[in-house]
């Protein structure tokens, strides 16, 4: 599989349309944006998802923050709707809109009736590519994402995660900083600055438009592009965006820990090391040793924290893959005094995997788990329309859901024991967000 974020291969003169697998369509319009559906004709939904190529690892350090920022904005209104008519508009016939934004890519979705989805393509089309960008909208969205940096600072369950990617990845890397951007950031970025970022990234070949649910390809191609025309998206052969990565590839600095005094009453910590990216053919083999460790109730590490000693009410692991770099961690929350036990248990037990592997029915329920999320996941139009998306986004490619699980079946205990050793043995990165002075885990080793 191929990474896409630099804007698909072809460009067309013309509209260029194949099927990808049994009702799943692709078209490339002649600008290079792309419409990609699956047809579910058994639903009487459809979700609608305009997906941009570029997040807040795409920005300089000066405008860190302005991906999050233009998506709060992109909801303000245009030349032909007031925000109120955006959000209107949708709800008007019971559906909802929103959007989000991470490190390598931006998405403003609907969910509407199969019969509302024109709507929503001229909604969310005329949003995405018509923003006007009013310089008073700026600056009550400025004091929206001001309030939200600050709410984030009192949630440390959800800080600490940030905090253990700045430790990996540094916090002056376009990994390592926040998505929402900070205060030094967001204060005096510009509404000039915002609308050239705008319309220096959101270029047509950036730019992926999915939907799934009863619906018929051809009609949404039709619809896109009559929302589409005359817009900044519209026309033939549009220039690209700056690619990504002109200034090197990802790389994880040193194991550090990073400890964020908060007065609050239970520890938050995680603990974890660089790991493989999102082409990394041991992606599946990393799913199932993640299921193992602290995937569910009958992992490892819940049934050692949690269940066998009561230290922890969540304790879990995950992984984090982008298109150079990825990490894999584990977090806790406990009371303040238990951080070192639970800490020193988490190192024992990751100590151990990485040493002894992991059995063959661990293997067996670790790959049940995989499989069964993923699938269990793709039961409504949301999921299936975001699967398109980031498939074509983020791999360039489209894999069948059984040859997914294929690929899972075919991971061998080998491959999942010698991937753990390579993994866990390694020095760790350490987070934490609780009572604690900066120096409290300085020997936590």
């Amino acid at each position: 599989m191929t990474d896409s974020n630099r804007g698909p291969a072809e460009r067309p003169a013309r509209v260029v349309t194949r099927t990808l697998q049994d009702g799943v369509k692709r078209t490339v319009l002649p600008s290079g944006l792309r419409i990609i559906t699956e047809a579910i004709p058994t639903t009487r939904s459809a979700a609608l998802g305009v997906w941009v190529g570029v997040g807040s690892r795409d920005e300089t350090p000066a405008m860190s923050g302005a991906s999050h920022f233009l998506e709060h904005l992109l909801f303000k209104g245009t030349e032909k709707r007031t925000a109120l008519e955006i959000s209107a508009e949708i709800e008007a016939v019971g559906g909802e809109t929103n959007a989000f934004t991470t490190k390598e890519y931006t998405c403003y979705y609907a969910r509407v009736l199969d019969a509302d989805l024109p709507l929503a393509v001229d909604v969310l089309c005329d949003a995405v590519a018509g923003s006007i960008l009013d310089p008073a909208d700026v600056e009550t969205e400025r004091g929206v994402i001001l309030e939200e940096i600050a709410m984030h600072d009192d949630e440390p369950g959800d800080e600490v995660h940030d905090v253990f990617t700045e430790a990996i990845f540094g916090a002056d890397t376009p990994l390592g900083r926040l998505i929402s951007g900070t205060e030094q950031t967001i204060s005096p970025m510009t509404r000039a600055q915002i609308n050239r970022f705008y319309r220096a990234r959101y270029k047509a070949p950036q730019i992926v438009i999915t939907a799934a649910g009863n619906l018929e390809h051809a009609k949404v191609v039709k619809l896109v592009r009559a929302a589409l025309a005359g817009s900044p998206l519209d026309g033939d052969i549009a220039e690209p965006a700056p690619k990504r990565g002109s200034s090197g590839a990802a790389r994880a600095r040193k194991p550090v820990t990073l400890v964020r005094h908060r007065d609050t009453e239970q520890a938050h910590i995680v603990l974890g090391c660089a790991a493989i990216n999102r082409a990394d053919e041991r992606r599946f083999a990393l799913g199932v040793l993640n299921n193992v460790l602290g995937g569910g109730m009958s992992s490892r590490l819940f049934q050692e924290i949690r269940e066998k000693r009561g230290l922890a009410y969540s304790v879990y692991s995950y992984g984090s893959q982008y298109a150079d770099a990825g990490l894999f961690a584990v977090y806790a929350g406990c009371a303040p005094g238990k951080a070192e036990e639970v800490l020193s248990l988490i190192r024992a037990e990751l100590a151990t995997v990485a040493a002894e592997g992991i059995s063959a029915g661990e293997l067996a329920r670790g790959k049940g788990m995989v499989k069964g999320s993923y699938v269990l996941g793709l039961e409504d139009t949301g999921s299936r329309m975001s699967r398109l998306a980031k498939s074509e986004l983020l791999h360039g490619d489209l894999m069948a859901v059984d040859e997914m699980l294929v690929r899972v079946d075919a991971v061998t205990l080998d491959e999942v024991n010698e991937l753990a050793a390579e993994l866990l043995s390694k020095p760790m990165s350490l987070a934490v967000v609780g009572p604690f002075d900066e120096n409290a885990f300085s020997n936590a080793r």
